[in-house]
């Protein structure tokens, strides 16, 4: 029996708890789906007996990520809908060709969150057939539907040590070249092409400043417990941990998701994070603190026009505010996180139906697009499946040679930070249940 859709994922921390609440709704319409990693190792059911009737993608910008993440996983295919996970982009990166997707790409069905991205990929040659609104899935767990899905403020402090009868403000931070080191970020610019030598310095500068700002409220401020939460690579920063051991009343605190923190603040805090979407959904406000200026090529389009907080006396008489007005102007947000009385994975479920109902919308494999199957990376999954399995890892296995080793370590490592115990998935889908109704 034929499977309906496979929904692929990228990023676990990003996706997975969305795409589990995509997949319980299909269900609950009666169609059959499942989740698995782009890096999973590739299996004979889904190109013969169990072929998906249509794929759902993470990520879909060109004719390579067609034949990867589609040709490669399920053979030919021409019903895919991608759910397109990277849409807060810079000015620069909105003007440029990638994030406007590339030859056959054009032809999938790219999902949008809201007018302002689907209007950029029509100017840049899209049909709009193509370019669907829906809302954005991940925000649904922050509309009144999912009341009770998160811990409360209380559930939460108690839990990490904190004070639940003490104003709980939250910083949520993105300063992830901080903590680089020059040879690091020179490494980093070689590997992309471009020179982020100068974001890293403003990187340095506006952390610098923001802690010391944190470090003085915090000492006139006892009433204030501050969480400060840490961005992926600020795992190794003395900084933050000398503030930590100065004041009691500051915590770098990284488990928990960002919407968890958001929905039990008091207040909170920002800097250049996507996040302040989800504050905005949740319906509350932040103050952006900005130091220093942020070159435009990096800084989020949606910052565009925004109240910012450049020094610390307008700082302290933000945290005074009660209920600040948010920061972004309504439209500008609403225009990229389109609002709806019906939850996103609902609308996105439509979507889903009508595509599997209907004819093909467009043909991505058709002319113009040349499919390949990669053996290499077929048995290189394989391989480093088994070694994962067996918690071998690649660079002691294959001592002998540092090429192979390197390689097969760079996917160990993908597929370890990807990987969902059986256990875990089991748990989130019975916590998210509930609530598809």
């Amino acid at each position: 029996m034929g499977l309906d859709f496979l929904i692929l994922y990228e990023h676990t921390v990003r996706e997975y708890e969305s795409d589990l609440l995509l997949k319980l709704e299909l269900e609950r319409r009666g169609y059959t789906a499942e989740i698995r990693q782009l890096l999973d190792r590739k299996k004979l059911k889904y190109f013969t007996w169990k072929k998906p009737k249509v794929l759902v993608s993470s990520c879909m910008y060109d004719n390579e990520a067609i034949n990867s993440h589609v040709y490669n996983n399920i053979g030919r295919c021409d019903k895919i809908v991608n759910l397109h996970w990277e849409q807060m982009l810079s000015d620069t990166q909105e003007a440029g060709d990638w994030f406007n997707m590339n030859g056959n790409a054009k032809k999938c069905v790219q999902t949008c969150w809201g007018r302002r991205t689907a209007d950029r990929l029509i100017a840049h040659g899209m049909e709009e057939k193509n370019t669907p609104v829906t809302g954005a899935v991940m925000m649904d767990f922050l509309r009144p539907e999912f009341a009770g899905y998160f811990k409360s403020k209380e559930q939460l402090c108690a839990e990490h040590g904190l004070d639940p009868a003490k104003k709980l403000h939250l910083y949520i931070s993105s300063f992830g070249y901080a903590s680089m080191t020059d040879a690091e970020v020179k490494e980093l610019s070689e590997m992309a092409g471009t020179d982020f030598s100068g974001f890293a310095a403003t990187n340095r500068v506006s952390m610098a400043e923001t802690l010391d700002w944190f470090d003085r409220y915090l000492a006139d401020h006892p009433e204030v417990e501050l969480v400060y939460r840490r961005h992926p690579s600020e795992w190794n920063s003395p900084a933050l941990a000398d503030l930590a051991k100065k004041r009691p009343n500051f915590h770098v605190i990284f488990s928990d998701s960002v919407k968890q923190w958001i929905v039990a603040a008091d207040s909170i805090s920002i800097w250049m994070s996507t996040a302040i979407a989800e504050v905005y959904m949740a319906g509350k406000s932040c103050h952006i603190l900005r130091p220093a200026p942020i070159e435009h090529e990096y800084d989020p389009v949606i910052y565009a026009g925004a109240k910012y907080v450049t020094n610390y006396e307008d700082f302290t008489a933000a945290m005074a505010e009660d209920e600040p007005p948010f920061p972004i102007a309504k439209e500008v947000i609403e225009g990229y996180f389109d609002p709806s009385p019906v939850p996103a994975y609902k609308r996105m479920a439509d979507l889903l139906e009508q595509v599997y109902k209907e004819p093909p919308r467009d043909a991505p494999m058709g002319e113009g697009f040349t499919p390949h199957f990669n053996w290499l990376k077929f048995f290189a999954l394989w391989g480093v499946h088994i070694l994962f399995a067996l918690r071998l890892p690649p660079k002691k296995v294959f001592f002998f040679h540092k090429g192979l080793a390197d390689f097969a370590q760079r996917i160990y490592g993908y597929v370890e930070k990807a990987y969902v115990p059986k256990a875990d998935a089991e748990a989130m889908e019975a916590r998210i249940a509930p609530f598809v109704k």
